[in-house]
């Protein structure tokens, strides 16, 4: 009752704090005073006078969550431990056992142990649940017990994990983890030189300019440039980046608000490596933010071809807010736009369904390209040339969210032997073990029809119809459940793909990864064979 409570003052008041901070000038400066003097003395008698103790840092904290949950998933509160987390995303280094890992409330799962950093040389595995750091168990700590994690050069750390059902330890020793924005560059024979772009990080642009370098001076007269699940960073590297391969004085991209003083044009501001060097770009549904600027001023200028499926569709810009005692406001200031005027944004969160999801936009508007091509806003960048390897449907999301995909190459990698990347191929009989598995875990989804169905059932039953209405229910819901089993067959190439990048992972690392894509990966086989035919690149882009 008191998380109600404070939910729904704490919505009205401390959004007035925040449009106080960032629109002031232009708001009713009483109201926003004599809506801060409510919650203020609500807060306090809440806190005096509630019948059980209470506890005002949660109390606050639930009031400001339950806010900002009515904006957009990127306007953020952070607290200090945030704040430092951030800042190490930016910078790329951090000390630490140089490990990708996810927290629950029991364990913390180790999603990708780094290759040669402390994690890996300690034997940690992906799949691994880590239950204890220290003398400390995870499922007691009540904040983020990936913090535990983190702490100084050459300190000592003991970890217990359960792997497969057994309890494991292991110590070691932390240190300093460089998260490199090109974590793989090479030039294939066809002199093609082909970049991962993985993150936008302070060193994006530098990186990708020395890889650019080193590819040609070896030979390279062609470039693939890889943005897929790269989820952006730094609008200024998205920048400079963009500026490798376009000329100085080019716009890249033009924020827009209702704040006068977020509205801003940004031209790429240096002398370009190559402005001629055939390109093409990767995405796929998980390149977003500043991989998706990247990707549209290529587009838009016709500088090259995008390959692969609809980009995330991340049309916001964000910037940090200084608050009290270290922590910060992450907060939407404006949306983008790409040069021809796109704005990419794919959800519209001032409109929202009755379940307060936010609606997506469903009217795409008309654009061109420099050269005339037509292209559309309201929904990522999609892609000159379509490939249902890259794509995320509705099967493959819940696969992923369910980490079903993430937990079937777990028990391949215990249970068969890989000696290099280059020969693995994911067979007709590792589908068939792969569905088998699905029908063990009784995974299951709910697609978007059947969630309207529920909401017709409970509509039918408030109004007597349930008895008229059940039968055909009942007989939609078993086409439904047929039509699902397909689903996984008709979606297979997407599924193969992800299968395919788990399982080489877990025996060869990143690194290995991208040797495979080298030699099979669908879209840099496509990629190669646009840029092979001079004819069709020059068509795609006329």
């Amino acid at each position: 009752m008191k998380n109600n409570l404070i939910k729904k003052v704490g919505i009205l008041v401390l959004g007035a704090g925040l449009i106080f901070s960032t629109l002031g000038f232009k708001s009713d400066f009483f109201e926003i005073a004599k809506q801060i003097e409510i919650f203020t003395t609500l807060f306090k008698e809440i806190n005096m006078n509630y019948v059980d103790e209470t506890n005002p840092a949660e109390l606050m904290d639930t009031a400001i969550q339950s806010m900002l949950a009515d904006l957009d998933p990127y306007t953020n509160y952070w607290n200090e431990q945030d704040v430092e987390a951030a800042k190490i995303n930016n910078a790329g280094e951090y000390t630490g056992i140089g490990a990708l890992v996810k927290a629950t409330p029991e364990y913390i799962k180790v999603i990708e142990p780094y290759k040669d950093y402390p994690a890996d040389k300690a034997g940690l595995k992906a799949g691994d649940e880590i239950i204890e750091i220290g003398n400390i168990k995870v499922s007691d700590f009540k904040e983020d017990a990936r913090e535990l994690l983190n702490g100084a050069a050459n300190s000592s750390l003991k970890i217990t994990f359960n792997r497969r059902g057994e309890t494991k330890t292991t110590s070691l020793v932390r240190g300093s983890v460089d998260l490199k924005a090109v974590p793989f560059y090479k030039l294939l024979e066809d002199k093609t030189g082909y970049i991962v772009l993985s993150r936008f990080n302070a060193r994006a642009s530098s990186e990708t300019s020395r890889a650019l370098k080193d590819l040609k001076n070896q030979g390279a007269e062609k470039i693939i440039l890889d943005l897929r699940g790269n989820p952006g960073g730094l609008l200024g590297e998205a920048i400079n980046v963009s500026n490798i391969f376009l000329q100085k004085g080019e716009l890249i991209t033009t924020t827009k608000s209702v704040i006068e003083k977020y509205n801003k044009e940004y031209f790429t501001q240096k002398e370009p490596l190559d402005t001629q060097i055939p390109l093409v770009v990767i995405v796929n549904g998980r390149s977003a933010s500043a991989s998706e600027i990247v990707a549209g001023a290529i587009q838009d200028l016709d500088r090259g071809v995008v390959v692969g499926a609809r980009s995330f569709g991340k049309g916001l810009v964000q910037r940090p807010k200084e608050l009290a005692y270290g922590t910060q406001l992450k907060v939407t200031i404006s949306r983008y736009y790409t040069p021809s005027g796109r704005c990419i944004q794919a959800l519209d969160y001032r409109n929202r369904d009755e379940k307060g999801k936010a609606l997506k936009f469903e009217d795409y508007n008309e654009f061109t390209t420099r050269n005339g091509r037509k292209i559309y806003d309201g929904g990522g960048i999609l892609p000159d040339v379509k490939l249902e390897t890259s794509e995320y449907s509705d099967i493959t999301n819940a696969l992923l969210l369910e980490d079903a995909i993430f937990d079937f190459a777990t028990d391949y990698y215990y249970t068969h032997e890989l000696e290099n990347p280059e020969d693995f191929r994911f067979t007709e009989d590792d589908f068939k073990d792969f569905s088998d598995y699905l029908e063990e875990i009784d995974f299951n989804y709910q697609t978007k029809t059947e969630k309207e169905l529920e909401e017709v059932l409970i509509a039918a039953k408030e109004e007597g119809y349930e008895k008229d209405i059940i039968s055909n229910y009942k007989d939609i819901s078993e086409e439904i459940n047929q039509l699902k089993k397909e689903e996984l067959q008709d979606k297979k190439p997407e599924i193969v793909s992800l299968l395919t990048d788990e399982i080489i992972k877990r025996y060869f690392y990143k690194e290995g990864l991208y040797e495979h894509y080298v030699e099979h990966n669908p879209e840099i086989m496509e990629s190669l064979a646009i840029l092979n035919n001079t004819n069709r690149y020059s068509e795609i882009l006329k």
